[in-house]
């Protein structure tokens, strides 16, 4: 395993990520490709920064990976302030982003900066995600006049389960994958440095990332995006429940962590936990003045 290397203090930065653009590097170079996940707390951010990770982003896919929602939308700013701070307490290297959950950036441009300030300045966040093409340009523009640097959402956007009818695979026809360009043109003329692509046709996520001069960070779009991005606990087999198609599984902690409980509460029943090597001890002259335990 490498980590690609970085300039100067090794802290990856929003001027990083836009040098990263794929098409820049040549049609045989991999090395420089985004490399994203999720993370949620303290001892997941440290590990994956350690890794060498470059982005950590604080997604309201929290609602389903760590909070029991059967979707994104009961989630709050505050869910995600929470979390952000816990992660950019483990995080030195990566760019840290936040994701603005369903609710925060739908009333206003004023409540929109607002939130936004909020999971930079009191979050951590270096850049926030905003889900949404063509109908998020102004707030998109808005927040980048504010200095608040932007990644943007298109394709399968979560927040808005119920009109696009669930989960479903975006730009499978020919109207579709035309508003998807014209989405992700909308999302970079507007000021965002990068921008996720999600649950599309491989071929129309190459044509979009040929055509845009911001790095795409692809999540079911094929291997051409200039990055990549999963939800950790999909990663890792912690998934309860749905696993998407375009999920690899690289280990199975589920299975680990089942296993390590079950051999847990046998050792406590069985009086083998803890050991003696696992206990405190009086100092010796004070145990030759105690008298001996007994069981009841």
């Amino acid at each position: 395993m490498s980590v690609a290397p970085r300039a100067g203090n090794g802290k990856v930065t929003v001027p990083d990520i836009l040098s990263r653009k794929s098409h820049s590097l040549g049609s045989n170079e991999t090395k420089g490709r985004i490399t994203c996940l999720t993370a949620y707390d303290y001892p997941t951010a440290r590990l994956l920064d350690e890794a060498g990770v470059d982005v950590l982003l604080v997604g309201d896919s929290l609602g389903m990976a760590v909070l029991g929602y059967d979707s994104t939308l009961p989630v709050t700013v505050d869910d995600i302030l929470y979390h952000t701070r816990a992660v950019r307490r483990g995080t030195r290297r990566a760019l840290l982003v936040a994701d603005m959950p369903f609710g925060s950036f739908h009333v206003s441009i004023e409540e929109t900066i607002r939130n936004a300030v909020r999971l930079v300045k009191e979050g951590g966040a270096e850049a926030v995600k905003l889900e949404g093409g063509e109908r998020r340009i102004e707030l998109i523009a808005k927040l980048v006049e504010a200095e608040i640097p932007v990644m943007g959402h298109i394709g399968l956007t979560p927040q808005s389960l119920h009109a696009l009818g669930g989960f479903q695979v975006q730009g499978k026809t020919a109207e579709a994958a035309r508003q998807v360009e014209r989405d992700a043109r909308a999302v970079e003329a507007a000021g965002a440095f990068s921008v996720v692509l999600e649950s599309m046709p491989r071929d129309l996520a190459a044509r979009i990332t040929a055509k845009l001069r911001i790095p795409t960070i692809g999540i079911g779009a094929g291997p051409e995006c200039d990055g990549q991005i999963l939800v950790f606990h999909d990663l890792v087999g912690l998934t309860i429940g749905h696993k998407p198609k375009f999920v690899r599984q690289y280990a199975d902690l589920s299975a680990e962590v089942s296993r390590a409980v079950a051999e847990y509460c046998h050792d406590v029943r069985e009086g083998r936990f803890p050991s003696d090597a696992e206990s405190y001890h009086s100092p010796a002259e004070l145990r030759e003045r105690l008298p001996a335990p007994q069981r009841p």
